[in-house]
């Protein structure tokens, strides 16, 4: 449902060139950052008290992941990232919204998690963070996000 949706945005916006699609990206991520909040799907409540939004899948695919550094690219509101964070990983986590990182922030303090948010366009991270890692990693529904796939 993302991929559609990123699909008909950008089909949307190439037809209106007057249009930012970064600028409208992040407005859209902005208000669903606010609704994923308090969202039943998301349950920051049991993800403070607990609970991982990591499901099998991801961490069969990582392996262990302790003393690893991850860049988590796309990372919304952090959950993964926290949850990397709990199983001993070093993370880096990105995002277009500032609202996202701002809330993702805000949960690894209350979590007492060392982890590390960078609010940015994802093509122009190079411009904010100049390091490497061991593993970079995103989840379901991101790539149909990015405007240009190639760069």
């Amino acid at each position: 449902m993302y991929f559609v949706h990123a699909i008909n945005m950008k089909h949307h916006l190439s037809m209106n060139p007057e249009h930012d699609y970064k600028a409208v990206n992040k407005d859209t991520w902005n208000a669903k950052t606010e609704a994923h909040l308090v969202s039943d799907f998301y349950d920051v409540e049991g993800f403070i008290n607990g609970n991982s939004s990591l499901n099998a899948i991801e961490l069969d695919l990582l392996g262990d992941v302790k003393g690893k550094k991850i860049l988590h690219l796309q990372c919304h509101f952090g959950q993964d990232s926290l949850s990397l964070a709990r199983l001993g990983a070093h993370v880096t986590g990105v995002d277009l919204s500032d609202v996202a990182i701002k809330n993702a922030k805000k949960l690894a303090n209350t979590l007492e998690l060392n982890t590390t948010f960078i609010c940015c366009d994802l093509y122009e991270l190079p411009n904010y963070l100049d390091d490497t890692f061991d593993i970079v990693y995103t989840s379901y529904g991101t790539i149909g996000w990015l405007p240009d796939i190639e760069q």
